[in-house]
């Protein structure tokens, strides 16, 4: 047995109302189209009892739009950055009466271009091209005919709508605790950014150094190390067991800040008493270290959302490059100023 599909004219009887009126207001229209409240309860009431859904394909046949959003990304779709900045974008999509459509290409450029393509197929609104770690980029060509904006990277060369962290003030601001906390030795950066076209490493210890230089001090030194726990905690060990013995810290992630308390604690020093750490990420694994470290945090929600802003913002094309603020995440892992500062 097969059950009759309801239509927008069965809607339109039971409500008592023209086949046209009732396609106005399911389209949003009421007010200009001067339809009475009346009216639109009773086609609202008539859609829900009779369990009638519109033709998609008919829809944007007419209006010209989908109410989809794409995002294309490299590996954002997993993990918990990711998710927080996924759940930023689904919720200003929501907003608009957008839904995303997602897909992760896992650094694999042939499967990129099959996104895009399949993108293009599905006729989105427009796409949100993502990278989980801040880049520089090139973006596809296809991408340029587009309505598109760039999540967490910047592709230099077009004048694509970017939205990402401002790396920059994230640095000063970083450097910026230490001096406030009055710590007047050695200050010391640990971690170095491996990833080929990273914005991240350099455009914080830029601003870590232009905020020193401002008070008339310097970076000490760069202990190179890759962003993972191990190999900070080898890098500062080593470097911990050759003599130094630094007043203050600026540990470029959280997973860099974690291996460094561990090669402290290992040679006898303690946070905050005779180390100040500070952070960047604003993980997790922050709120897990003891003390727990003050960190520089990534606005991953926010920087979702604005980019579907972005998107729905009729002057799109003018939109450029927003840098979102890093907001400061407190901690215990600075000394007090009341208690004096190693120097």
């Amino acid at each position: 047995m097969t059950t009759k599909k309801v239509t927008l004219t069965d809607v339109a009887e039971r409500a008592g109302v023209s086949t046209t009126t009732a396609s106005y207001i399911l389209n949003g229209r009421s007010a200009e189209m001067r339809i009475s409240a009346d009216a639109e309860r009773r086609v609202r009431e008539a859609v829900a009892h009779l369990g009638y859904r519109p033709n998609r394909n008919a829809r944007s046949l007419r209006t010209r739009t989908t109410s989809t959003f794409g995002v294309i990304s490299d590996f954002v779709a997993s993990g918990h950055f990711a998710s927080q900045m996924l759940a930023g974008a689904s919720a200003a999509a929501r907003a608009s009466e957008h839904l995303l459509v997602i897909g992760e290409t896992q650094g694999d450029p042939a499967l990129e271009h099959l996104l895009i393509e399949e993108m293009l197929d599905r006729q989105v609104d427009g796409i949100v091209y993502a990278t989980l770690t801040s880049l520089e980029v090139r973006v596809p060509a296809e991408l340029k005919r587009l309505r598109t904006v760039l999540l967490n990277c910047v592709d230099p060369t077009t004048n694509i709508p970017a939205v990402l962290p401002d790396e920059y003030a994230g640095g000063r601001t970083a450097a910026g605790v230490l001096l406030d906390a009055g710590v007047t030795g050695e200050i010391h950066v640990i971690g170095e950014d491996p990833t080929p076209n990273a914005l991240a490493g350099p455009g914080r210890l830029e601003g870590i150094r232009a905020r020193l230089a401002e008070a008339g001090r310097s970076v000490t030194s760069v202990v190179p190390c890759h962003w993972g726990v191990e190999d900070a905690y080898d890098a500062v060990d080593a470097w911990l067991r050759r003599g130094a013995r630094p007043a203050g810290l600026l540990c470029l992630n959280d997973r860099i800040a974690m291996g460094t308390y561990q090669a402290l604690a290992g040679n006898g020093l303690h946070v905050p008493r005779d180390v100040s750490v500070v952070s960047f990420d604003g993980s997790e694994l922050a709120t897990w270290l003891r003390p727990r470290v003050v960190s520089v945090a990534l606005p991953f929600n926010e920087l979702g959302a604005r980019a579907v802003q972005a998107l729905v913002d009729p002057g799109w094309a003018d939109v450029g490059t927003v840098r979102l603020p890093m907001p400061l995440a407190p901690g215990g892992s600075v000394r007090s100023p009341a208690v004096g500062a190693r120097g």
